[in-house]
């Protein structure tokens, strides 16, 4: 499956999406039969949600920010909901889940998390966790914290980083390493805009 948007520039954009996981997608997260539920060819219309999710997925592919398997996976799966709530076969509405994540369940991904950090953390991987779809994980996740698992995995890596950088004599590129950055840079970049300040700074202060 090929989705071809433009942007407000005229820009076009080609994402392909697995059949198998358009399938996947419409079980876990519409309660659908996937070999039911297909696409219908839809040309020269406008979708701004679409639109939206496909810019972001632009830029992460162009940047490649550290955490982007994680941010990724959920701008695919939001991408995969709204293309097959309102470009199905047939009406496919979201299963309602409310309250965000039961105590000892946000409990369970917390301490993945912290224990994974180093890790290329996933949002599949997440969700399988708790027996869920990765995409109403992800809204369940944000009920609980306030924030996208995506943000909350940057978030611990930086207070990770932080400790590294206060408590240790680490060089800075090792220290980056261990907590999931894949380069100086990386962690620079996501340090400087969550304290205002770089690692070396940091260290200084």
């Amino acid at each position: 499956m090929i989705v071809c948007l433009k942007n407000a520039i005229a820009f076009q954009l080609k994402i392909q999406l697995p059949e198998t996981f358009l399938k996947r997608v419409a079980e876990e997260s519409l309660g659908k039969d996937g070999d039911r539920l297909t696409l219908v060819p839809t040309f020269q219309s406008r979708n701004q949600q679409l639109e939206a999710i496909a810019n972001l997925v632009l830029v992460e592919a162009q940047h490649r920010q550290p955490g982007g398997a994680l941010y990724l996976d959920s701008l695919a799966n939001a991408l995969a909901v709204q293309l097959l709530r309102h470009h199905g076969t047939t009406a496919a509405q979201l299963q309602r889940y409310q309250g965000g994540l039961p105590t000892y369940q946000l409990n369970q991904i917390l301490d993945y998390i912290d224990a994974t950090l180093a890790e290329d953390i996933k949002l599949a991987d997440l969700a399988e966790l708790l027996g869920m779809s990765p995409f109403h994980f992800g809204r369940m996740f944000k009920q609980s914290t306030g924030i996208s698992p995506h943000q909350y995995v940057i978030q611990q890596r930086i207070e990770q980083a932080k400790r590294l950088l206060k408590n240790s004599d680490q060089a800075i590129i090792d220290i980056a390493l261990e907590c999931g950055f894949n380069s100086h840079s990386h962690l620079s970049k996501q340090f400087r805009q969550v304290t205002g300040v770089t690692p070396r700074e940091f260290r200084r202060g």
